[in-house]
């Protein structure tokens, strides 16, 4: 059992702490984050996407006051996750709700995040609102090997007509020395009602699946983590039966994947509220391999929700909600996102 004591070398961040295990062991450990951006678009007026309202003159006034400024907050945050426990930035960040790849360069060259050096995967996706999802990661710790956009083609039944959503992106590469994969995900919404919209989550968590099986079918001790803004809480459909993720290891079988985020959720922790209700559609799934007592490899150790007082709404109707850009459609508040981060802990003996 690990205990406080446990002497770490922090990599992703990797910094020294003291004290040592029962055994004397050490060990190392590493960041993985996903982080809702909450519509981060540049203000410019982009031919064939939907951003109108974030410009200049549009219904949101986004200037470029306002977006720096929010570039500068986002980085603020994903420079902070893992300070609770002593570590730094974290190697792997999946994003979602950004317009394009220069607002994401914007991001990692702010003074917060450039002395790690992210670099950047990302492909346009056909989104109707005009976002994407993207990776970034710390070479020094993470090294891509291969990636790709994999399309979510799924149908409206009402009109017969293709909802154009966000791409599922998969990274494959070598983490600290060991091979890993990532899938980065963003599902479609729940506008229309949970209900009715409950068909294309459950198509978006098929994709993922079959992307995964196709990755153990290869490897069947392959390490895959997938993340992102699965719009659905752990215990929906889409999740627990199509996805097939368990939140107790008792339960955990070969055929099961891992949800980190399942017991915050069952101790009525979220990362979005609504309607005076918490959800947690922010979500860290693993496969088994990333399970385990026996440390050799890298294996998943804790879950966490980045929720400092600093991304709370401080008073009035919302106080205690995420203190987000925007409420209602153009009500500016400046705040960060309406997501609240979320991070799991990755450790290995040494």
């Amino acid at each position: 059992m690990l205990n406080k004591r446990i002497s770490f070398v922090l990599f992703v961040s990797i910094i020294a702490l003291s004290g040592l295990g029962a055994n004397g062991q050490t060990y190392k450990a590493g960041i993985v984050a996903f982080y809702n951006l909450e519509n981060l678009f540049d203000t410019i007026d982009t031919p064939d996407v939907r951003d109108t309202e974030f410009t200049p003159e549009g219904s949101n006034k986004w200037t470029g006051e306002r977006y720096w400024r929010k570039i500068s907050m986002m980085a603020d945050v994903i420079s902070d996750i893992g300070a609770d426990e002593g570590i730094g930035a974290p190697a792997v960040v999946g994003l979602c709700e950004m317009e394009n790849r220069m607002v994401i360069e914007d991001l990692v060259n702010d003074p917060k995040l450039k002395p790690y050096n992210y670099q950047i995967v990302h492909y346009d996706s056909p989104d109707e609102r005009g976002v994407d999802v993207c990776m970034i990661y710390q070479p020094k710790y993470f090294q891509v090997t291969n990636s790709k956009s994999l399309p979510l083609i799924i149908y409206k039944e009402e009109v017969d007509e293709r909802l154009y959503t966000r791409d599922q992106l998969l990274v494959s590469g070598i983490f600290d020395g060991e091979p890993m994969h990532f899938i980065v995900n963003h599902w479609p919404s729940r506008s229309g009602g949970e209900m009715r919209s409950r068909p294309m989550r459950n198509e978006a968590a098929k994709l993922s699946r079959s992307i995964i099986d196709s990755i153990q079918a290869k490897d069947k001790k392959a390490k895959v983590i997938l993340m992102g803004d699965l719009n659905d809480d752990p215990i929906n459909e889409s999740v627990a039966v199509h996805l097939n993720a368990v939140g107790d290891k008792d339960e955990l079988g070969k055929e099961n994947l891992f949800n980190t985020m399942d017991v915050l959720y069952r101790n009525g922790i979220g990362t979005l509220a609504y309607r005076d209700k918490w959800n947690l559609f922010d979500q860290i799934i693993v496969t088994p391999s990333l399970v385990g007592k026996k440390y050799s490899s890298y294996q998943f150790k804790s879950a966490h929700i980045y929720n400092r007082k600093k991304l709370l709404v401080p008073d009035g109707r919302y106080k205690g909600y995420p203190y987000r850009t925007y409420v209602g459609r153009t009500s500016y508040r400046g705040g960060y996102s309406d997501h609240f981060p979320v991070y799991i802990i990755l450790i290995k003996a040494i």
